[in-house]
């Protein structure tokens, strides 16, 4: 894995770190209107899966496999959105979002909607502090 790894100044503003796994750095999505995580890969210039060697995918698979069982574990959730959309911030970065049917973006996605309703610090530590109990990365 290549050392030169620099977190995108866009996501490091509207994101906090969670957890550093096999693969890739897990961030909370700085937006209380739903349960969100970012899975960033800790490798260079990477821009798209396809960029990603075998192996790779395969470890952020599974990475994007725990990150859906953790939102799920932590409250309720109808569906999990999954996407690495990539117009705006280049760098490889996958959303796992747990939505519950009626929310406030239902059904349409959340990515581009409405204004982001940031966390208090007391709130922010301890959704974090869930999260990194909660989170056990399997190896593949």
């Amino acid at each position: 894995m290549p050392d030169a790894f620099d977190l995108d100044a866009r996501l490091a503003s509207d994101s906090h770190f969670v957890a550093d796994g096999p693969l890739s750095q897990l961030r909370l999505i700085d937006d209380t209107r739903f349960p969100w995580l970012v899975l960033v890969p800790r490798l260079a210039g990477a821009s798209e899966w396809l960029d990603l060697p075998g192996d790779a995918q395969r470890l952020l698979l599974a990475e994007i496999n725990q990150a859906g069982r953790l939102l799920r574990a932590s409250g309720r959730c109808d569906k999990i959105n999954i996407g690495a959309l990539g117009n705006i911030v280049r760098q490889l970065h996958v959303h796992v979002v747990a939505r519950v049917e009626g929310d406030s973006a239902w059904p349409g996605p959340v990515w581009g909607w409405g204004s982001m309703q940031r966390f208090g610090n007391e709130a922010r530590d301890a959704r974090l502090a869930e999260l990194r109990e909660k989170l056990s990365w399997e190896r593949t």
